[in-house]
């Protein structure tokens, strides 16, 4: 018995060693942001108010995306979101901040069917077979971003950086709790 208990207590540490890093390396990993330049920037769609307004955590994605496109970093914009709970497609309400945020409709492209990040991985790769673009920059919260840049890598895209916006609100805690299974099961 006292074998077991050791046995359990080792398993118990190696496991909340192995969470630990991986937080902290997906802590790091989405702060960063190496500065180089892609063709496109996929900015990843959040909740939109139930007046259509969108929620800051969206707007702050945006403001970075629009912020890479006045550095110059890219040349394309993909907003990528389903249809919220609330009733309003989160692509159609990103592309109209841009618009009114001075970025040009003929650079921005809607993905109204990219409801989870799965989808919005597979939805740019449909929109990469039209514009053909090499290099992307993922545009999400940065505990979100070391999963999406996986996805993409799994699926031959190898030219994968990211921008995260500098906002941070109490959910972060359980999002980066989501995020330590939801890497190893997608």
């Amino acid at each position: 018995m006292k074998k077991l208990f050791k046995s359990l207590k080792l398993i118990l540490i190696f496991v909340i060693s192995w969470f630990v890093i991986h937080t902290a390396y997906i802590i790091i990993d989405g702060l960063s942001d190496n500065g180089k330049k892609a063709d496109i920037a996929i900015i990843l769609g959040s909740k939109v108010n139930e007046d259509g307004t969108l929620s800051t955590r969206l707007e702050k994605r945006l403001e970075t995306g629009i912020e890479l496109y006045k550095n110059h970093r890219i040349k394309k914009i993909l907003v990528s979101g389903g249809l919220g709970k609330e009733g309003f497609y989160e692509g159609g309400k990103m592309k109209e901040f841009l618009v009114n945020n001075s970025i040009p409709d003929s650079v921005i492209l809607v993905d109204n069917y990219g409801n989870n990040t799965r989808l919005a991985v597979e939805n740019t790769l449909k929109f990469q077979e039209k514009y053909k673009f090499k290099s992307i920059i993922i545009v999400s919260q940065y505990f979100h971003v070391t999963r999406t840049k996986k996805l993409f890598k799994n699926r031959g895209i190898e030219n994968v950086s990211s921008a995260s916006p500098k906002y941070f609100e109490w959910r972060d805690a359980y999002s980066i709790l989501r995020e330590f299974p939801a890497y190893y099961t997608q």
